[in-house]
């Protein structure tokens, strides 16, 4: 009897996806947990596996078909698989024929990082069943040999390139080249629209002496390392300051639903995160309640899967406030975006050494300068001035934290 092939149950806030693409085709076989078609919503993307060990029947929905949650696929049948090869004719072809063995046995998430990466398949170990290429093996590679990811990190997805159609257009010698978007961009396009359309944001700037935290991070983040297992960043500073700055004005960690204001009391705090798909922002969940290792090691946990398009949909889902920083890609100055429903979100920008007066004379300092966009509906200027001050003072003296003053 032929076992169906079902989409995920996705949650509320997300209606539909779109199959992206079957690693396998009718007629191959496949083992238990084994990727077989990924589905694309516009926030995650869903590897869908084979629930036992069979063979691919036939395929439903192609490659670009908008799916619901519950939807029929794709049937499979039921079948011992073994790690050999599915024939004998396999099993004895020339050396060409082992190469795509080998790449048989890496899951399509597994291959995905492995083209991304620029890596060889034949240098990677599996440790899934059948010594299976797993998504788990390339994430250990990338940690061990941190240079080689960097120069691809911002690189597209191999899938995009694969699976979404393309048309190139000669014009007098010039070309063109249109691609459909993917649904988190357009996903992340309906979200700024939204936030423009609905909120009425403004944005106020000041700008901070960052010397005394870089002084403190350069004077302990040796033992730092040594003592949490995890490199001691700004971002936490940042975390620490912006949460003192909520608890003195709590409208900026408030919603608007309606004609009400939902005032949270709680500090769940999003970090914006680059991704190959796009920008995306995953949740610290309690930020208040977690120590300032807990947010370094929490945040590179999420850089590395939203690298490797790991995060959950509970990962990026809700948030109280947001901080993105547009600083470690040069920027000096910019207005965030509010995430709605939220009503702030503070930029940080790039550290630049220049002259300030301080005490009557001009001074070399690293200043950065930050700016709070905030909805004016809900949050009055005097008080988004007074939050950006207070995350000022903090950052420039950091003791506040230790005394809470």
């Amino acid at each position: 009897m032929p076992i169906e092939l079902k989409v995920p149950v996705f949650p509320e806030s997300v209606s539909d996806g779109t199959v992206l693409n079957w690693s396998k085709k009718p007629g191959d076989t496949v083992k238990r947990d084994e990727t077989i078609v990924d589905i694309e919503t516009d926030k995650v993307v869903f590897e869908v596996p084979a629930p036992k060990d069979g063979v691919l029947e036939d395929i439903i929905e192609e490659a670009g078909a908008v799916v619901v949650s519950g939807q029929l696929i794709g049937h499979m049948r039921e079948g011992k698989v073994t790690d050999a090869a599915a024939s004998p004719v396999k099993a004895a072809a020339a050396p060409e024929a082992k190469e795509t063995s080998e790449e048989a046995f890496a899951t399509p998430s597994a291959r995905r990082l492995i083209e991304e990466h620029g890596l060889d398949i034949k240098t990677v170990t599996g440790s899934g069943s059948g010594h299976r290429i797993i998504k788990e093996d390339i994430l250990r590679v990338l940690q061990d040999s941190q240079p080689k990811q960097q120069p691809v990190a911002a690189a597209p997805p191999a899938e995009t390139v694969k699976t979404q159609p393309e048309e190139a257009l000669n014009l007098d010698g010039r070309t063109e080249k249109r691609v459909p978007m993917t649904r988190l961009r357009a996903r992340i396009a309906e979200r700024l629209l939204e936030a423009q359309q609905t909120a009425a944001i403004l944005t106020t700037f000041n700008e901070v002496n960052m010397q005394p935290v870089m002084d403190l991070r350069n004077r302990y983040k040796e033992k730092f390392l040594k003592t949490y297992d995890v490199k001691l960043g700004f971002m936490s500073f940042f975390v620490k300051a912006v949460i003192e700055g909520l608890r003195r004005f709590p409208e900026l960690n408030a919603s608007v639903d309606g004609t009400d204001i939902v005032y949270h009391g709680f500090f769940d705090i999003g970090i914006a995160v680059s991704s190959p798909r796009g920008l995306v922002v995953p949740i610290l969940r309690n930020a208040d309640q977690l120590t300032m290792a807990g947010i370094e090691a929490s945040i590179g946990d999420y850089a590395n899967r939203a690298r490797a398009g790991t995060l959950s949909m509970e990962d990026i889902t809700g948030g109280t406030f947001s901080i993105t920083n547009g600083g470690v890609f040069g920027s000096l100055l910019s207005t965030p975006i509010l995430n709605p429903p939220q009503s702030g979100i503070l930029g940080m920008h790039k550290i630049l050494e220049r002259p300030v007066a301080e005490d009557g004379e001009v001074v070399i300092r690293p200043m950065m300068n930050i700016a709070l966009s905030y909805d004016h509906r809900l949050v009055d200027g005097r008080g988004a001035v007074q939050f950006l001050v207070a995350v000022k003072e903090v950052l420039e003296d950091p003791a506040r934290l230790l005394l809470g003053v």
